[in-house]
């Protein structure tokens, strides 16, 4: 007897451990709550960005059926069924690393390589709306797209579940290739970092990062700007020796 109560007690709190490792805390998904901030929210702007380091493999497979990233993509149209997805997978990674939420305009597709800005046009009602690509799906043969449920609350179909849309590619991401960083100075003290760093985003208007690196046991404070287009690094050099910056590395 003790020893079937022993047994049961073991089963039960390895059933529950399965339950709390599980990735998602819900078997099904499930609608959001709707909030007034969502009609109000701005579109994402369409910029080429890296390519993220996850998400992108030549090939995947899912439910036995392979699919190919469309890398080096510059052109894409494509009509189909555009569905939604909510509460199940709000917090948890997309598949480049991201953190889904279902309150900012997002989208996951089979084959765009991650991230990139598409349009979606609704093409029951001609609402249309920019969203950032950063997750894979959906896996279903008659879908084209996976929207974030704020995005299917703008598009209008969201009560609906399904729509009939068009995607059109705005900005596909930029291979390593594509882009470069100038490193503008370095910094023992983080705050002069961060000081000329929000000097050079409003003089430059491009993004700047710190980061932060050891050399021979010192922390530097390394202040760069991009990812910048290769068509851009002449143009942000000559925007810095405007303003006498003229020590600056150019960084793969």
């Amino acid at each position: 007897m003790r020893l079937t109560k022993a047994c049961a007690l073991i089963f039960v709190v390895l059933l529950l451990q399965a339950c709390t490792t599980s990735r998602y805390q819900q078997a099904h998904d499930s609608t959001p709550q709707f909030h007034d901030r969502i009609l109000h929210l701005q579109e994402p702007l369409p910029v080429r960005e890296p390519m993220s380091p996850r998400g992108n493999p030549d090939t995947y497979e899912v439910w036995g059926k392979s699919y190919e990233v469309q890398k080096g993509l510059t052109q894409y149209m494509q009509q189909g069924v555009a569905s939604w997805y909510g509460e199940k997978f709000h917090g948890h990674d997309t598949s480049n690393g991201e953190v889904f939420d279902v309150y900012q305009f997002s989208a996951a597709h089979k084959s765009l390589p991650l991230p990139s800005y598409v349009r979606v046009t609704n093409l029951n009602n001609q609402k249309s709306l920019v969203v950032r690509v950063n997750d894979r799906g959906p896996f279903h043969e008659d879908r084209l797209i996976d929207l974030s449920y704020a995005a299917a609350v703008r598009l209008g179909f969201d009560k609906k579940g399904t729509a009939p849309v068009k995607v059109e590619l705005l900005a596909p991401p930029l291979a390593a290739s594509d882009y470069r960083f100038i490193q503008v100075a370095a910094f023992q003290a983080e705050p002069s970092a961060k000081n000329m760093q929000q000097t050079l985003v409003q003089m430059i208007g491009e993004p700047v990062s710190v980061t932060k690196d050891e050399l021979n046991g010192k922390v530097l404070h390394k202040v760069r700007i991009g990812p910048l287009p290769l068509s851009k690094v002449n143009v942000v050099q000559d925007k810095l020796k405007s303003q006498e910056i003229h020590s600056t590395i150019v960084l793969p």
